[in-house]
């Protein structure tokens, strides 16, 4: 297998309004949409519609929102046997969208709080191992321990936690935004780790992102200057398509540049149409701004 994700699985509840709302208003929303989402179930999608072959280990309730969760995996092509059904109701989250395509969202964490470590195992010969921070550390710490020396560990570290010092030693590649960044950063200063032995993107949305290896100048990649239709799901799509590019031997940078197409084409697209957003795409897209 490609790539193997171990997290969160949620129905998310989209509304689009012409703002976030402040304290104490009321905004009146323009239209309501219920989606697949959560941010490991969002990456594996992605990385399958990437071209990698994908598995997905995570807890969803008996719940219709269960049910559609695991219709949109099968659609995707995601192996997700791993994937199990718990009484209770399954995770989701509410999302509001502005006009500008920026968005706001809480989550309810539901049956992925209840993920057992012990009915997780990744396969044999997985290239890479995917984890976030939407499940307990305790899964994530189990899980990347029970993996051979030789599969690339992706932690995307969202949302921000303290996390423990032998889960920062055994990640290979953090992916982060600012306040994550900053978080990470303590974690490591905590654990006695300096930041430049570890392999950090740190994204910065319109502004492009921050790459750090160990042994490499830092390097500055811009972002694609794209319309932008909903940032809902971009970061996903970008963690998703890195997984897979790596996954098919590419050196980081590629990948990265790789990832952050997928993600300019998924901003320009309506979250309903992202499914035809491919490999094939990427490449053609990333073809065509490199002879601008």
């Amino acid at each position: 297998m490609d790539v193997f994700v171990v997290g969160a699985l949620h129905l998310d509840v989209v509304v689009d309004a012409p703002h976030l709302p402040a304290l104490d208003e009321t905004v009146v929303g323009s239209s309501v949409a219920y989606r697949f989402g959560g941010k490991g179930g969002n990456q594996a999608v992605a990385a399958a519609r990437m071209g990698a072959r994908t598995g997905m280990a995570g807890q969803v309730g008996t719940d219709g929102f269960g049910e559609q969760i695991l219709g949109a995996l099968d659609a995707a092509g995601v192996d997700r046997r791993q994937v199990r059904q718990s009484s209770g109701a399954s995770g989701m989250s509410v999302a509001v969208v502005d006009r500008n395509g920026d968005y706001g969202a809480v989550i309810v964490s539901g049956a992925n709080l209840g993920i057992d470590p012990i009915e997780v195992t990744p396969p044999d010969g997985l290239k890479v191992l995917l984890l976030q921070n939407e499940i307990p550390e305790a899964v994530n710490l189990a899980v990347a321990m029970h993996v051979p020396a030789e599969t690339l560990i992706i932690l995307n570290a969202a949302p921000a936690r303290p996390l423990a010092p032998t889960l920062l030693k055994r990640t290979d590649i953090f992916v982060v935004n600012r306040v994550e960044h900053l978080a990470l950063l303590a974690s490591l200063s905590e654990a006695g780790i300096p930041p430049e032995e570890k392999t950090i993107l740190a994204t910065r949305g319109a502004e492009g992102l921050a790459l750090t290896e160990p042994g490499y100048e830092p390097v500055a990649l811009p972002a694609h200057i794209v319309p932008v239709v909903s940032t809902h799901g971009a970061g996903d799509a970008f963690v998703g398509a890195l997984a897979a590019e790596l996954a098919r031997g590419a050196k980081l940078p590629a990948a990265t540049r790789f990832a952050q197409g997928a993600a300019a084409l998924a901003v320009t697209t309506p979250p309903d149409a992202r499914s035809e957003i491919k490999e094939a795409e990427v490449r053609a897209f990333l073809l065509q701004t490199a002879s601008r």
